[in-house]
């Protein structure tokens, strides 16, 4: 297998073998490679992490769901109410630590005066997180 020489032989054809010595070099040096590499990548740096006092976050508040049907009937949690149980539901919720969030939904023909009160005498209790409910799936229809 020799690729040059001194002789002159007439014979010119292309040589039709592989070497694969030097591809065989190759995968030797990167699997020594590799198994040098392995070791160092899998070592962990011990350290001793600090010690906290601190507890699991807060628990998520919870949440009302306050409702308004056409006719102005109020519901707490799906449990009809008068107004003034509700105020007082409301100024409990209030006081609770962490504070509950309020989920207003109301009926689209309700009028907007039984919601702002409601909205009012939330404020009043103090509770600060209002969310209005609402459906997205049906189209609002417009005016012509």
């Amino acid at each position: 297998m020799a690729f040059g020489g001194f002789e002159q032989k007439g014979n010119s054809a292309p040589m039709a073998e592989i070497n694969m010595v030097p591809l065989i070099d190759v995968m030797l040096v990167l699997l020594v490679i590799f198994i040098i590499t392995a070791p160092l990548l899998t070592h962990a740096v011990k350290i001793d992490l600090p010690r906290t006092s601190a507890g699991s976050p807060p628990p998520p508040p919870n949440k009302v769901e306050f409702s308004i049907d056409q006719a102005g009937t109020l519901y707490w949690n799906g449990e009809p109410v008068d107004k003034a149980t509700a105020v007082a539901r409301m100024q409990e919720a209030g006081r609770q630590q962490p504070q509950p969030e309020l989920h207003l939904r109301a009926d689209r023909e309700t009028r907007y005066q039984v919601i702002a009160e409601v909205m009012a005498e939330a404020a009043k209790a103090g509770l600060a997180k209002i969310g209005f409910v609402s459906d997205p799936s049906t189209p609002v229809a417009t005016a012509p």
